[in-house]
């Protein structure tokens, strides 16, 4: 039986690849099967290897602690599988579980696993561990999740319920998108044996890659599972190797000592189109950057309890600017934190670039000389990103040092709230308005550092209306409500660009729509030599 990556059909809707003189699209593939490859395929063979523009954290293997956004998926999809998850042309599609059904009251969801299914130590995924995966997870939503989850039953070896204490129109966005890394499954023997500290050092899953070895800072290696139910991977071995500084990717791209150079920007990232041989992947991903005023917007003392200041910083910066710089151009620019391709949402005004009237703004609020905002805490990966933003602020008056941040650490720092003045809030994680919103706007999550009451008195609304379209209207009035107030000034959705190396046939590249990297890792392929 051929290949998934062998049938598909090809569109251009959201990704390109580019090389001199040349288009041709990656873009959303239009069907899915979900079946076994079948024992004619050949066996994996060569190493694919993916040149990381962070450093990468062991809890990123382990989906119970999925904060949210898209980067532990990258690792994810390679290790682990879930019961449902995104996959070519279907953002919902059964995985571990071949089937579920809810029930008419919208209370019960039952799933039937797959038979035949292994983890890489060779167990088999059973509803037990379905249940025990969900039981453990500590991560984005979690508190959400458990709430509305009445109780969660093993009913025979291959099927689990959960029942829910009321009807929940985004139960499945939650639960079986990577808005979460719930509906994950890991071996409930395995990490009661290892522990949870013992599961990061040696993650065991049920994906198409087991794992080899971590070095810290330097790279993870894993190797083909030649018993994934979907199909075996072409690959036999994907190399993720930690390469922060964006020069040394393209170089070792342009050397051939890695197939892929990572998140690009600017000149480098011009640099690789212009390259005969290499490619520039441009993936179009729903990830947001924005100013997060953090405390400060809550501090009566801060000058960023002004609105108008606020709104100041959002005028201050020249969005159309810092995408042509940083990504050619292709990023959009946002006036929300809501990604403009999420179902509802609500489309704002944009925010123009004026910097006489932010001038104006400050004025008003008393600093007609501007005044010292402190550090501008951004992720190291987007620092030039955040020294853009840091110069158009100080234009107009509002002096910030921008103080870069590891990704785990920052991430680390922003979810315990130990983070002063001001800093780049960016989220890539999948699901709906809803989704963005309670992990942004709604205090009891950890990236919030206050919100107002209407916000979630309507949050509590829309959660229990059955009604999509009273549902979007109360979305969109929560939406509206940041943006009156200024919550966040946004910058904008970030278009992720990928050099390509001469050696990949198959990147897999937008085939599941949204995502920034390789997805089905599986689906990857090599030239043939």
């Amino acid at each position: 039986m051929r290949a998934l990556s062998d049938i598909t059909a090809r569109a251009t809707r959201r990704t390109s690849v580019t090389m001199p003189g040349i288009s041709r699209g990656l873009g959303v593939v239009g069907v899915v099967l979900l079946v076994w490859a079948g024992p004619l395929q050949a066996a994996p063979e060569g190493q694919v290897t993916w040149a990381a523009s962070v450093s990468i954290a062991p809890t990123w293997f382990d989906p119970a602690e999925s904060p949210g956004i898209v980067t532990p998926f990258v690792y994810l999809f390679a290790l682990h599988d879930a019961l449902v998850r995104p996959m070519p042309g279907n953002s919902m599609a059964p995985s571990l579980a071949e089937s579920w059904t809810v029930s008419k009251d919208g209370l019960i969801y039952e799933f039937v696993l797959r038979k035949g299914v292994l983890f890489h130590n060779g167990d088999s995924v059973t509803a037990e561990d379905v249940k025990f995966s969900f039981e453990r997870y500590k991560g984005a939503a979690a508190k959400l999740l458990k709430d509305r989850v009445r109780e969660i039953r093993v009913v025979d070896p291959l099927r689990v319920r959960f029942t829910l204490k009321e009807p929940w129109p985004d139960f499945m966005t939650f639960y079986a998108t990577p808005a979460t890394g719930a509906a994950w499954v890991v071996p409930k023997a395995y990490v009661q044996k290892v522990g949870d500290d013992g599961f990061k050092k040696a993650p065991v899953g049920a994906g198409p890659y087991r794992f080899v070895s971590f070095t810290p800072g330097v790279e993870l290696v894993l190797e083909a599972h030649d018993r994934y139910w979907r199909k075996v991977p072409n690959v036999k071995r994907l190399v993720f190797r930690v390469i922060t500084d964006e020069a040394t990717r393209v170089a070792m791209l342009r050397k051939g000592e890695t197939d892929y150079a990572s998140n690009l920007l600017g000149p480098l990232a011009e640099d690789v189109k212009r390259t005969p041989g290499l490619r520039l992947a441009v993936v179009h991903i729903p990830a947001t950057f924005w100013i997060d005023f953090a405390a400060e917007q809550w501090d009566p003392k801060s000058p960023w309890a002004d609105r108008r200041v606020r709104l100041a910083a959002a005028l201050a910066i020249d969005r159309k600017g810092i995408s042509q710089a940083e990504t050619l151009g292709f990023s959009k620019i946002a006036s929300s934190i809501v990604p403009s391709t999420f179902d509802f949402y609500w489309t704002p005004p944009p925010y123009p670039y004026d910097p006489v009237q932010a001038k104006k703004l400050l004025t008003e609020a008393g600093y007609p000389h501007g005044f010292d905002a402190g550090d501008y805490s951004v992720d190291a990966a987007y620092a030039s990103v955040g020294e853009a933003v840091s110069n158009y602020l100080r234009a107009v008056g509002i002096r910030t040092k921008v103080r870069p941040l590891e990704r785990a650490a920052f991430i680390g720092q922003w979810r315990e709230k130990k983070i002063r003045n001001i800093l780049q809030g960016g989220a890539g994680g999948l699901g709906n308005a809803a989704t963005r919103i309670e992990n942004y706007m709604i205090s009891r999550t950890a990236f919030v550092y206050g919100t107002y009451p209407e916000m979630e008195d309507l949050f509590v609304q829309q959660d229990r209306e059955p009604d999509r379209k009273k549902r979007e209207a109360i979305l969109h009035q929560i939406q509206r409500i940041a943006y009156e107030k200024v919550m966040f000034a946004p910058i904008f959705e970030l278009a992720f660009l990928v050099g390509v190396g001469p050696r990949v046939e198959e990147p897999a590249l937008g085939l599941i729509d949204h995502f920034p990297t390789p997805a089905p890792w599986e689906d990857v392929r090599l030239k043939r030599q």
